[in-house]
């Protein structure tokens, strides 16, 4: 992909969430509500499942949300892992990580932390993380293969990815894949699924398997075919 149009999708998702940081998020996609959250994270919460929900998280571990957003997904892990455990974001819009530190720190959360990066370049040291969730953010990023490389890198031996994201049923027309406003709100970038088995495969995952798929309602609209699914992998 060249790098003028990769910037190009950078700059679009990153313009598109900046501004759901600053004027919050109604309707459409998967917002979340959750009354025992921080209505500074729910109120910027956007999904297509729940890695959550699947994720083998247990007390004392460290888990690591990519795309994370306001937090909500980290709020959440944050009960948990307890304690003695520590939950990361990253996200790369800069607007959000300014407004999940500050709800971290309103709300007394002690064991999260909210890194600004990419995924496809993480701010985090190797083999530190038991586990990976992401929720609805892979599909905006460009370089998938970078991206599963890096969750490879930042994984401990053993570790479990988990992610729910909107993957494609069969390839997406030129039309879609080339609108930047298609990419930043989960259309134009999403995998097959044939691609999705492929790249994690390259990146050294072994164990995929499919844990909730259903149709995604908002792609179906469009005639996109396009599905909410979650899913797991193991980094032997």
């Amino acid at each position: 992909m060249a790098s003028s149009r990769i910037g190009r999708i950078k700059l679009a998702v990153e313009t598109k969430y900046s501004e759901f940081a600053t004027k919050g998020y109604s309707g459409g996609c998967c917002g979340i509500g959750a009354p025992s959250l921080p209505r500074g994270a729910t109120d910027v919460a956007l999904s297509c499942g729940s890695p959550l929900e699947h994720a083998p998280i247990e007390p004392g571990t460290t888990v690591l949300d990519l795309g994370c957003g306001g937090g909500v997904d980290v709020f959440a892990a944050s009960k948990k892992v307890g304690p003695k455990g520590r939950v990361i974001g990253v996200d790369s819009t800069a607007k959000m990580i300014a407004r999940a530190r500050r709800t971290a720190e309103e709300s007394g959360y002690s064991n999260v932390e909210f890194r600004q990066g990419e995924m496809e370049k993480l701010p985090v040291r190797a083999n530190s993380s038991n586990v990976v969730i992401s929720n609805c953010a892979v599909n905006l990023v460009p370089s998938k293969r970078r991206a599963f490389l890096e969750m490879h890198r930042v994984l401990k031996k053993g570790g479990i990815l988990v992610i729910s994201d909107i993957v494609a049923e069969r390839d997406l027309p030129d039309e879609t894949r080339n609108d930047l406003n298609k990419w930043s709100r989960c259309r134009g970038g999403a995998l097959t699924l044939r691609g999705l088995k492929r790249v994690l495969s390259g990146a050294g995952f072994t164990g995929f398997e499919i844990l909730e798929r259903k149709e995604w309602a908002k792609g179906r609209a469009e005639g996109l075919p396009l599905l909410s699914v979650t899913f797991k992998a193991v980094k032997p």
